[in-house]
């Protein structure tokens, strides 16, 4: 198990590192929401930590879905931006155990880049998107709604941050 004593250089480095959720359409359910809402809480004793929403195109059901795979990738790349380390969950990502991914933040923390995860619209994303990306992470071979996604996304960077400092949270 990897740990970091609160008096590490990697410890100050988390601090400096801001981590983004961002999101296509924001999450309806009130259940779901409150769930994040915790999540959300509970990690900034860890980083900075922010969940972005891009709002659902209006009109959508007019537009192909290559059309809404451009509107929706041309706002992204807006909002990431041309310097931060951007990783998209999609199906065809690589798959982490948790104590797998707590490794990967940590290098990439350690990296001192802001990240920017990202859950697309329903179909999927843009060429350009694609393009951008530094990486693609799947949370699992079974289909989740993309608002359960957020949830157990959120949940998954908590639990890697408590792997990282050696907290109870996680039993392996």
């Amino acid at each position: 198990m990897l740990q970091l004593p609160n008096n590490s250089p990697d410890n100050i480095q988390i601090r400096r590192m801001k981590l983004t959720l961002l999101v296509v359409g924001k999450t309806t359910d009130p259940h779901i929401v409150a769930l994040i809402d915790d999540y959300r809480k509970r990690l900034t004793h860890y980083l900075p930590f922010d969940l972005q929403v891009i709002p659902e195109l209006k009109n959508a059901k007019s537009l192909t879905q290559d059309q809404q795979k451009a509107q929706e990738g041309d706002l992204i790349l807006k909002t990431v931006g041309p310097t931060a380390f951007v990783v998209l969950l999609d199906e065809h990502g690589r798959e982490y155990r948790s104590i797998e991914f707590a490794d990967y933040l940590q290098k990439r923390m350690s990296a001192g880049q802001d990240m920017f995860f990202v859950v697309g619209g329903p179909y999927g994303f843009s060429p350009e998107v694609y393009s951008r990306a530094n990486g693609k992470i799947s949370l699992s071979q079974m289909t989740f709604s993309h608002q359960m996604v957020r949830l157990f996304f959120v949940e998954q960077i908590y639990r890697a941050m408590t792997i990282l400092r050696g907290e109870p949270y996680h039993h392996e």
